[in-house]
C-alpha cells in the first residue's frame, strides 16, 4: 500500500541519490546477468583487516566490560591512542581530553559536524569535485552551499582567488580534503598556510577531511591542518581507519583540533547515538600502535597497484599523472561521452566497475574514478577486457555505449 499522503521533509527531497547506492543497485543486475564484475568503484579496501587489530577486538569481546554503553566521548585509552598517534606521525600536541573524539566512521562526523554548526541559509564553502559528505552534511543542515570548482590547470588544488570577498565575508565553513578524495590531488604545505591566513581573516570554520594521512608514496608526506600554525585555533581535522588499516566495515573514525568545535559535534552526538562500541576501540587502538612495517606494506601494494594501471592504461590512449597519495586514479572519459554513459558502457561491456566523475559534483564531470581496490592480476584482467571491447582514449575508438 502506497502512503500518498506521507512526504519526506524538505531536506531529504533535495538530495540526489548517493552514487554508491545506485551503483549498488547495478551491478546486482549485472550479476544476475552472469557478468564476472571487477568491482574498482567504491574506495572498499581488499584483504583482512590486520591480524592483531582482530585479535584484539575478539579479546575485547570477551571482556563484559565492554558490553555496555561506552561513554559518550570514547574510552580514554583510544583517545590516548589518536593523540599519540598525531604526535608521532605530524609532532602535533592534543589533550585527548577535549582534542579528540571518536566517532561511527568519518562521514558520519563530516555530516554531523553540519549539523551542530551550520544554521539554515548560513555559507558553507565546499570544493567541487568532493567526497559528497562534504556538501551533503550541509545541505542536510539547510546551509547555502558555495561551490568552487577545481580545475586540472590549478592541479585540483582551491583557488583561493575563486572565492568572492562577498561569499568569503558570509561563509561559516569551508570543507576540504588532501590528498583529495576523488581527484588523488596533493597539496603542498604553502596551501595550507594561505588557507590558514584566509580562514583567519574571514573568520571561516576549517573542515580538513585527512582520511588518506599514510596512504602516501615516493617518499610523500601529506600535510595535517593541525601542524599548521594557527590551524587548531581555527579548524579540526577527520580521519578514519577504514583505508589503512581495511577496516571499512568496521566504522571507526575520529576527530580532533579545536576543543570548542568538537564540542560542539559532542554535544549534538549524545542526542543521537551511543557512541562507538568499546570493543570497537580496542581494536582501533591497536591498529594506530601498529609497527611502521605494516604501513609500509600497504603503500607499497597500492603504490604497484597504481604503477601498473597507470602504465596498461597508457597503453589505451590515458596518460594519466601517477597520484602522490590516495588510492584512486583520476581518468578523463574518451571525448564525446560524459561521464555516467562512459561508466555504463564500461559496466555493461567489460564487467568493469568504476565511478562517474559527476558522483562527486559537476566539477567531476569528463571523468571517472578508478579505485586501486585490487591486485595486479586483477587490474590486468580489467585492462584486457577494455582492449577487447575496443574502449580507449582516442576520439576516433570510442566504444559506442550499449542501451
Amino acid at each position: 500500500m502506497t502512503l500518498d499522503w506521507i512526504s519526506p521533509a524538505d531536506r531529504v527531497k533535495q538530495l540526489p541519490p548517493y552514487v554508491f547506492a545506485r551503483l549498488d543497485e547495478l551491478k546486482a543486475r549485472a550479476r544476475e546477468q552472469g557478468l564476472d564484475l571487477i568491482d574498482l568503484g567504491m574506495g572498499n579496501p581488499d584483504g583482512a583487516t590486520p591480524e592483531p587489530v582482530v585479535e584484539a577486538a575478539v579479546q575485547a569481546l570477551r571482556n563484559p566490560a565492554n558490553h555496555g554503553y561506552p561513554p559518550f566521548e570514547g574510552t580514554a585509552t583510544f583517545r590516548a591512542a589518536i593523540t599519540n598517534w598525531y604526535n608521532r606521525r605530524y609532532g602535533v600536541s592534543l589533550d585527548p581530553n577535549s582534542e579528540a573524539l571518536p566517532l561511527l566512521g568519518s562521514k558520519e562526523g563530516l555530516t554531523h559536524l553540519a549539523l551542530a554548526y551550520v544554521n539554515p541559509e548560513d555559507v558553507v564553502i565546499a570544493p567541487d569535485p568532493a567526497y559528497p559528505a562534504h556538501f551533503r552534511g550541509p545541505v542536510i543542515s539547510g546551509g547555502e552551499i558555495y561551490r568552487v570548482r577545481l580545475k586540472p590547470e590549478n592541479d585540483w588544488i582551491i583557488d583561493l582567488a575563486d572565492i568572492p570577498d562577498r561569499i568569503a565575508e558570509r561563509a561559516k565553513m569551508l570543507y576540504f580534503n588532501y590528498p583529495n578524495n576523488p581527484t588523488g590531488a596533493t597539496a603542498p604545505r604553502e596551501f595550507f598556510e594561505d588557507l590558514v591566513a584566509f580562514a583567519h581573516k574571514h573568520q571561516i570554520l576549517l573542515v580538513h577531511d585527512l582520511c588518506y594521512a599514510e596512504l602516501a608514496f615516493d617518499g610523500y608526506q601529506p600535510t595535517s591542518l593541525l601542524e599548521i600554525p594557527g590551524g587548531k585555533a581555527i579548524g579540526v581535522e577527520f580521519h578514519t581507519l577504514s583505508k589503512t588499516y581495511n577496516m571499512a566495515g568496521w566504522r571507526v573514525g575520529f576527530v580532533v583540533g579545536n576543543a570548542q568545535i568538537i564540542q560542539g559535534l559532542r554535544t549534538l552526538k549524545t542526542n543521537l547515538d551511543y557512541g562507538l562500541f568499546a570493543a570497537l576501540q580496542c581494536a582501533a587502538e591497536t591498529a594506530l600502535n601498529l609497527p611502521d612495517s605494516y604501513l609500509h606494506q600497504v603503500q607499497e601494494r597500492y603504490q604497484s597497484r597504481r604503477d601498473f594501471l597507470v602504465d596498461e592504461l597508457a597503453q589505451l590512449g590515458w596518460n594519466i599523472p601517477k597520484p602522490k597519495a590516495a588510492m584512486y586514479l583520476w581518468a578523463p572519459c574518451p571525448p564525446g561521452m560524459d561521464s555516467t554513459d562512459f561508466a555504463l558502457s564500461v559496466l555493461q561491456q567489460t564487467g568493469v566497475v568504476v565511478t562517474p566523475g559527476n558522483a562527486f559534483g559537476a566539477g567531476g564531470e569528463g571523468y571517472v574514478r578508478i579505485s586501486l581496490i585490487a591486485d595486479c592480476d586483477r587490474l590486468a584482467e580489467a585492462v584486457k577486457r577494455l582492449k577487447e571491447a575496443n574502449i580507449r582514449y582516442q576520439r576516433e575508438a570510442i566504444a559506442t555505449p550499449r542501451v
